[in-house]
């Protein structure tokens, strides 16, 4: 991320020039209980004209991480995508030594694309970018692996999940919901 979450000043002003230089469209991540901000995640590199935008800026606290509510923020942030705005493509993108950001786009059922060596400089180094994307081809598929998964049966009385979302949407990747109804 180009940003220093440590030095509350330098975030504000950074990420304030990127909002208004890149067209950013930021949502604020609350709890709902509390309306404390927890995290945010941002609509990127908008292109309507070709029906694809990208997920990034992306951050969760740690008390965000690895929750209910992280995920069905990602949930609604790609159901806007396809379902409201009709696109066709949305990506994520992130440093390839980035393993947390790999593996969470994954979990929310983007595919791996590839890697573009040498794509940037960011804080003085040179970055590798892993690209990720799912399709309105995709979105049934993890569609209904997301609300399978978000479903209160899906998680017990202490609320821990009785099936990874990862697995569901490797089951829907190989049998996609119009398969399945054959």
């Amino acid at each position: 991320m180009p940003f220093d979450f440590q030095e509350a000043a330098h975030f504000g002003h950074d990420f304030e020039k990127m909002m208004i230089e890149k067209d950013w469209l930021t949502y604020t991540i609350l709890d709902r209980e509390t309306t404390r901000p927890l995290g945010m995640a941002s609509y990127m590199r908008q292109r309507p004209e070709h029906g694809s935008i990208e997920v990034g800026c992306v951050a969760f606290s740690p008390a965000l991480r690895r929750t209910i509510a992280a995920t069905e923020a990602m949930y609604l942030m790609a159901a806007h995508v396809f379902d409201d705005l009709h696109y066709r493509r949305y990506e994520w993108k992130c440093h390839n030594k980035n393993t947390a950001s790999k593996n969470a786009a994954l979990r929310f059922g983007f595919q791996f694309e590839g890697v573009h060596r040498n794509d940037m400089v960011m804080k003085g180094t040179s970055r590798d970018t892993a690209w990720f994307a799912m399709t309105d081809d995709d979105w049934p598929g993890v569609k209904a692996a997301f609300k399978r998964w978000l479903s209160p049966d899906n998680f017990d009385e202490n609320g821990q999940q009785k099936l990874p979302l990862s697995a569901l949407q490797a089951a829907h990747a190989q049998h996609p919901p119009e398969q399945q109804q054959q």
